[in-house]
């Protein structure tokens, strides 16, 4: 952002991260090789199939090392949502406890497949109710780290809990790659899903870890691709790209960065509650991803402040991203707050890595304006100053 503000400023990293310069070169490296013939098929066994293989392979080394798996622990998809959807197939028609702010992604694909689920309910920081998941659940799936509030779940706590021989866990890490350490052993989860385009990666390409001998189906057969885990051509432009982004993490100790950014995420934080009346925290103070604040203003819809700041070219979103031009409210908001009002006007920042103090400060320059405008216009009548 420059100082007289005509950069954009974009804090909607929880979104999507943007492609970062080292995987742009490495992609267009790749396509290089693939338009002039030297790489080729990985699954094909003339020479240019070979270094197809061995890129594809060291991808997977590099996101294998990310989160400390072994490498034939993890399974290249076409991203999250697949990755969820898979292990959501492996459990089809058994007992499944899934925490109520889970994404959609996983949600929706649990409620496609059995009618044997369980909504985990959370308190008013989306952490989860431990002792309200029953303990003879087939399945249970919880978030590492919530993509609207941030919440970091008990992840360690849930499997000392719940693990058994018959009983699985799977979270999906996609939001907390790259922002906090994951370490599968330490975890001791059986599955976790993985994005690469929230750590600076393509879009279109995720991977799931699945610990070695726990159960597994695919969801897409076919070919023999990804050891018989995952079939079709494997999209080795992507899957480099995405082992480029895990690389860079590792390489960068991004995590490490991450934590910097807690500080002017606490800023906001703080400056909001001091400068704008009526306004409330939904993200938890302790136990939340360093980038993440999800905030709510009375008689201020977040639609329309998303819209006011773009005009001051500021990025920011309402939600999960992939709930965008839905309606409704939000179900995590609606999960954690129980109140419709406090989840049509929500709003999340999400920083990144290149946030800096001045996009802070000129955030506060004008949101306070527009929720003071929006407030004037709306027929709500404002109850409190804030939490």
């Amino acid at each position: 952002m420059s100082e007289d503000n005509s950069e954009p400023i974009y804090l909607d990293y929880a979104a999507t991260a943007p492609l970062l310069s080292v995987v742009k070169n490495k992609m267009l490296e790749i396509m290089e090789m693939q338009a002039t013939g030297q790489v080729s098929n990985p699954s094909s066994l003339y020479s240019a199939g070979q270094r197809g293989k061995e890129i594809l392979e060291e991808a997977r080394q590099n996101v294998a090392k990310l989160v400390n798996a072994d490498p034939s622990e993890i399974i290249f998809t076409s991203g999250g949502s697949e990755a969820n959807n898979t292990v959501a197939n492996i459990f089809s028609d058994q007992k499944i406890a899934i925490s109520a702010i889970e994404h959609p992604a996983m949600l929706e694909a649990v409620k496609s497949r059995t009618h044997q689920y369980v909504e985990i309910p959370v308190d008013r920081w989306g952490f989860i109710e431990l002792v309200k998941i029953p303990k003879d659940s087939d399945l249970i799936s919880v978030m590492l780290a919530n993509n609207e509030l941030g919440t970091i779940e008990p992840i360690s706590a849930l499997v000392d809990t719940y693990k058994t021989k018959s009983s699985f866990i799977h979270t999906d890490a996609t939001q907390a790659l790259g922002k906090i350490h994951i370490d599968v052993r330490q975890l001791g989860i059986d599955y976790m899903t993985l994005s690469a385009h929230k750590i600076g990666g393509p879009v279109g390409i995720g991977a799931l870890y699945v610990k070695k001998d726990v159960p597994y189906r695919p969801l897409i057969i076919g070919g023999g691709q990804e050891r018989r885990r995952r079939a079709g051509t494997s999209n080795l432009l992507l899957a480099a790209g995405f082992g480029e982004a895990a690389k860079w993490a590792w390489d960068n100790w991004s995590c490490k960065q991450y934590a910097k950014v807690a500080h002017l995420r606490d800023r906001l934080r703080d400056r909001i509650l001091n400068e704008i009346p009526y306004s409330s925290i939904n993200s938890p103070n302790n136990n939340c991803l360093p980038n993440i604040l999800n905030v709510s203003f009375q008689a201020a819809e977040g639609e329309s402040i998303q819209l006011y700041l773009d005009l001051e070219g500021i990025s920011i979103s309402t939600g999960s991203a992939c709930a965008a031009g839905d309606l409704s409210p939000s179900h995590v908001i609606m999960a954690t707050r129980h109140d419709a009002e406090v989840a049509h006007n929500s709003i999340r920042f999400s920083l990144g890595t290149n946030t800096t103090s001045t996009d802070i400060e000129h955030v506060m320059n004008v949101l306070p304006k527009i929720i003071k405008k929006l407030q004037g216009m709306s027929t709500i009548k404002l109850k409190e100053r804030h939490e």
